[in-house]
């Protein structure tokens, strides 16, 4: 899986969002500064390219969907992050998140609870 771009990952949670979608209606859908259609269009040309959107056409236009879902790049991006911050160690992970008091007590004995579950 080729790495996105920040712009490219956010028209992914569009795209994931909507189902299948033309550019304009994915540029309806962007809340901050909106691209131009051309450069929208390109990034999704990009997508297409890198594998990650299919469409199917109409004429000259084209309407796009995701062909990987959002939980299989989730667990791509989740993997490459692990490995590359945090030694590839899940326990660095839960400990980073402790310390940055990102993560309750209460969360923590819930996640036990999981592990013990399925054990």
């Amino acid at each position: 899986m080729i790495k996105l771009t920040n712009k490219e990952e956010q028209i992914m949670h569009i795209l994931w969002k909507l189902e299948k979608a033309f550019v304009k209606e994915v540029l309806a859908e962007i809340q901050e500064e909106k691209p131009h259609y051309n450069t929208l269009s390109t990034i999704v040309r990009n997508l297409e390219e890198k594998g990650y959107v299919g469409y199917t056409a109409y004429g000259k236009t084209h309407q796009y969907f995701p062909i990987i879902s959002k939980e299989a790049y989730r667990k791509r991006f989740m993997n490459t992050a692990i490995e590359s911050y945090f030694n590839n160690s899940y326990k660095n992970v839960v400990s980073f998140f402790a310390k940055e008091e990102k993560i309750s007590v209460a969360d923590l004995k819930e996640i036990i609870k999981l592990i013990e579950n399925k054990a």
